[in-house]
C-alpha cells in the first residue's frame, strides 16, 4: 500500500469509524444481561476478580483494574493463560469472578484457562464479539460486544466496544449515576472523537522509529493499545508505560528528538502527567498529547468528556490517525506482516 492511498479506503477506517453506533446497539441489546449480572454481584460480592484476557482484549482488562478496583473496590488482577495452558496448574477461584475477554472467543489458551476458572468455582463472565465461539458457549454469563464483523486484523470496534461494555457493568453493579451519565454521552462522544484532526502528530510520527506512549490510571490501557497499534500497523517500536513507571528506568532512552505520546483525562492522575511532560520537554523530546492542556508540544485536539470514557474518546481519535500514518509509511493496516485475525496460542 502506497502513500497516495486514500485512508477512507481501508477496512480498519470502516470499522473503527462504526464504534458510535456500535456502542449504541451494545446498551440497547445488552441491557437486560447486564443488569442481572450486576444483581447477581451485589447480591454476592466476588472475593476478587480476576481478568484473562491476550493482546488488545489485555489492554482493555488493564481499563477494568481501573475501574473495578477504584469504583467497585474489589481487588482486580490479571491471570497468567500459560499456568494452565504450559504448566498444567489451576489457582483456587472459589469465591472470584474470572473476566474473559476476547474479540474470537477462540484462542485455545484462553478457553482452556477459562474452563479451568469456571471448574475450581469461579463466576465466569465472558466479553466476547463471536457468540457462536468456544468461550461464549463457556461461560456462565456472557456479555456479546455486538460490534459485528471485524475484518482488518487491527482490532478496533471490538476494542472500543469491550471498554464500553466494562463502563456499563461498572455503571449498573455500583449503581453510580455519574458513571451512567458518562455512558450515556459516550456514543456522541465517539462520533466527535472519530472526527478530530490528529494528522498534525504525522510530521514527527511518518519517519519515528521508536516511540514511548503513556499515561496513568485507567488511560493506561488505552497508552497499551496505542502502542499495540503503532507496532502492528505502522511498524514503529512503541512501548507503553505508566507515567509513574517511566522514571524506574525507561527514562534512560529519552534523548532530545525521541517522540513521547501522553495521553490524559482530567482527574487526580493530570498533574502528575503535566508535570511529566514538562520534564520531557526539557529533554527536548518531541511531545505529542491529547488530554493535557498544559502539556509543551503537539496538542492533539479531544472532545470535552467526563474523564472516565475520556480514555475511549481519544483511543477512537487515534485509531484514525494510526490508520493514516500506516499509509503514510507506506504500509497496509488491514494486513499486518506475520499477524492473523485470530491467534491460537496454546
Amino acid at each position: 500500500m502506497n502513500s497516495g492511498t486514500a485512508p477512507e479506503s481501508t477496512l480498519m477506517f470502516r470499522e473503527a469509524g462504526e464504534a458510535s453506533a456500535v456502542v449504541r446497539r451494545q446498551r440497547r441489546q445488552n441491557a437486560t444481561i447486564v443488569a442481572q449480572l450486576a444483581n447477581r454481584l451485589r447480591s454476592r460480592r466476588p472475593r476478587a476478580v480476576v481478568t484473562l484476557a491476550r493482546g488488545s482484549s489485555d489492554h482493555a482488562a488493564t481499563f477494568a483494574r481501573y475501574l473495578i478496583e477504584t469504583r467497585a473496590r474489589v481487588l482486580t488482577s490479571s491471570a497468567s493463560p500459560s499456568v494452565g495452558s504450559i504448566y498444567d496448574s489451576t489457582p483456587d477461584l472459589t469465591g472470584t469472578m474470572v473476566l474473559a475477554i476476547s474479540q474470537s472467543g477462540r484462542s485455545p489458551d484462553l478457553v482452556d484457562s477459562a474452563t479451568r476458572a469456571k471448574e475450581t468455582g469461579a463466576l465466569l463472565v465472558a466479553m466476547v464479539n463471536d457468540e457462536n465461539s468456544p468461550l461464549a458457549a463457556t461461560a456462565d454469563v456472557l456479555i456479546p460486544l455486538r460490534a459485528g464483523p471485524e475484518l482488518s486484523v487491527a482490532a478496533t470496534k471490538s476494542f472500543i466496544a469491550t471498554l464500553a461494555a466494562i463502563v456499563d457493568l461498572l455503571a449498573a453493579w455500583t449503581a453510580d449515576e455519574t458513571i451512567h451519565s458518562a455512558l450515556s454521552a459516550l456514543p456522541d462522544g465517539l462520533a466527535g472523537a472519530w472526527a478530530l484532526d490528529w494528522t498534525p502528530a504525522l510530521p514527527v510520527l511518518t519517519k519515528a522509529t521508536a516511540i514511548y506512549v503513556v499515561a496513568r490510571g485507567h488511560a493506561l490501557g488505552a497508552a497499551q493499545e496505542a502502542a499495540l497499534k503503532l507496532k502492528e500497523t505502522c511498524g514503529i517500536h512503541a512501548e507503553a508505560f505508566s507515567a509513574a513507571e517511566l522514571r524506574h528506568g525507561p527514562m534512560a532512552v529519552v534523548q532530545e528528538g525521541f517522540p513521547v505520546l501522553l495521553l490524559g483525562q482530567a482527574d487526580e492522575s493530570l498533574d502528575g502527567v503535566t508535570a511529566l511532560a514538562e520534564e520531557l520537554a526539557k529533554e527536548g523530546v518531541r511531545l505529542i498529547s491529547a488530554g493535557l492542556p498544559r502539556a509543551p508540544g503537539i496538542q492533539l485536539p479531544v472532545i470535552a468528556a467526563d474523564a472516565l470514557i475520556a480514555p475511549i474518546l481519544e483511543i477512537a481519535s487515534f485509531y484514525r490517525l494510526a490508520n493514516s500514518l500506516a499509509i503514510a509509511r507506506g504500509r497496509d493496516p488491514d494486513h499486518p506482516p506475520h499477524l492473523a485475525k485470530v491467534t491460537e496460542t496454546r
